[in-house]
């Protein structure tokens, strides 16, 4: 197939969506009007939360929680809240958070990381709920989290703070439970059963929600009292949902993606941007007929939860992925499809010619082809001569770049995709 395959183009798109300048002046000024000083007594014990996602500026987010509850007498401390990840051991998701740059140095307070719960009561449907036992042993719990649409889930509660006290406070223990329940309930139904008794029975302090924009930037900071955190937290995800990227066009033939991994979504390529969502109502995002994955990101370590959502990819992604820690994770989460190997070749010339194989009656050199980083970054993607027409009808996308070759080099495989921006544009396809 060589020579059949069209020339590329980078575009940028413009989403909707605010951006904080000062995120630490956020947190203070969302947990100052908390007033938790009318609950928090000075040298009280605080727990913190700190989850598994790559949420952009998440050290100075936590960082600022642990001053402001310093700042009251309180001894804040940080415990990893992440279900499973890790490999389900507590130096794995100590080693999670360092990535992230949140140790005991650079946050001035304690991590206290285990994989021990105490079962706090059961639900009306007979759910052991599981906590934490370091964050059960404190005066208080802060929960601390994003909100965004679920990668398996849809409802007015998927993603967030909700979520965080069932699946991250919860543990290994408690994941595995509470995802088993989903599978005979729904998700709603035991988000809410869990999540009701971890707030009249675990010391919940406040939330504190998280939303970004389009381009993985933070967009806004709420502090939410627990007596109003579920309600909350529904307005916050219509949000979430109408600022989160998306790609640029509803058909594609083939997609892309140089990296997935846990720190970019919990299902390594967030489904409901590919459209590959599980339990989704019909034409939920756009068609994508076929997914390459071309690596994994440093801070996954290993575990390539989702990869089962793609049909090929590269045999150095096999390579690199951490089969046990993958395992763990897709079975704890209800999800052993997530875990699938895809058909793998060594080159990206071979991965691009079998996807092009199976795209229907669609030529190779008309494909419409997408190329982009992962599914957090999709201000600047990639694409094939067959999107141009569209793109230079549309308010939202702008062209970089001139169309050239697909750069496949002498051993058929591409180059990075960040090397791609550094093309200038010209004149002659300014849009």
């Amino acid at each position: 197939m060589s020579g059949a395959y069209p020339p590329i183009f980078r575009i940028h798109q413009t989403f909707e969506g605010p951006k904080l300048d000062d995120v630490p002046g956020a947190v203070e000024q969302e947990l100052a009007a908390l007033k938790l000083q009318q609950k928090v007594r000075p040298g009280a014990s605080v727990a913190v939360t700190a989850g598994s996602r790559g949420i952009m500026q998440i050290d100075k987010i936590i960082g600022a929680i642990v001053r402001h509850l310093q700042a009251l007498g309180a001894k804040p401390f940080i415990v990893p809240a992440m279900g499973s990840h890790g490999g389900g051991t507590a130096d794995g998701q100590r080693a999670i958070l360092a990535g992230y740059g949140i140790t005991e140095e650079t946050m001035g307070c304690p991590i206290r990381a285990s994989m021990e719960t105490v079962i706090v009561c059961h639900t009306p449907e007979g759910v052991p709920v599981h906590f934490d036992r370091f964050a059960y042993e404190a005066d208080h719990v802060v929960v601390c989290g994003r909100i965004k649409p679920h990668t398996n889930f849809t409802g007015d509660i998927e993603s967030g703070l909700m979520k965080m006290m069932l699946i991250g406070l919860g543990k290994h223990n408690g994941a595995k439970i509470y995802h088993r329940a989903i599978q005979d309930y729904s998700f709603g139904q035991i988000v809410r059963a869990v999540g009701q008794q971890v707030i009249e029975k675990c010391h919940i302090l406040c939330g504190v929600g998280i939303v970004e924009n389009g381009y993985d930037e933070t967009a806004l900071i709420a502090g939410v009292a627990p007596e109003v955190l579920e309600a909350r937290e529904k307005e916050l995800l219509v949000l979430a949902k109408r600022w989160m990227p998306k790609l640029p066009f509803d058909e594609i033939d083939v997609l892309i993606v140089e990296q997935i991994g846990k720190n970019i979504s919990g299902a390594g390529m967030d489904t409901n941007i590919i459209g590959r969502k599980p339990n989704a109502p019909p034409n939920h995002g756009p068609r994508v007929r076929r997914i390459i994955v071309r690596g994994l990101t440093h801070a996954t370590h290993g575990n390539a939860a989702g990869i089962g959502y793609a049909e090929f990819c590269k045999s150095s992604v096999v390579r690199e992925i951490d089969r046990k820690i993958t395992y763990i994770n897709v079975l704890t989460g209800g999800d052993p499809e997530g875990g699938r190997m895809p058909i793998e070749y060594e080159t990206d010339r071979e991965c691009i010619d079998a996807a092009l194989s199976v795209i229907g009656l669609t030529e190779p050199d008309k494909a419409k082809i997408v190329w982009i980083e992962n599914t957090l970054q999709l201000a600047e993607v990639e694409c094939s001569i067959a999107c141009l027409e569209e793109v230079r009808s549309r308010s939202d996308l702008k062209i970089l770049t001139d169309p050239r070759p697909l750069p496949l080099d002498a051993h058929g495989n591409l180059p990075s995709l960040e090397s791609l921006a550094l093309r200038p544009r010209t004149k002659a396809h300014a849009h």
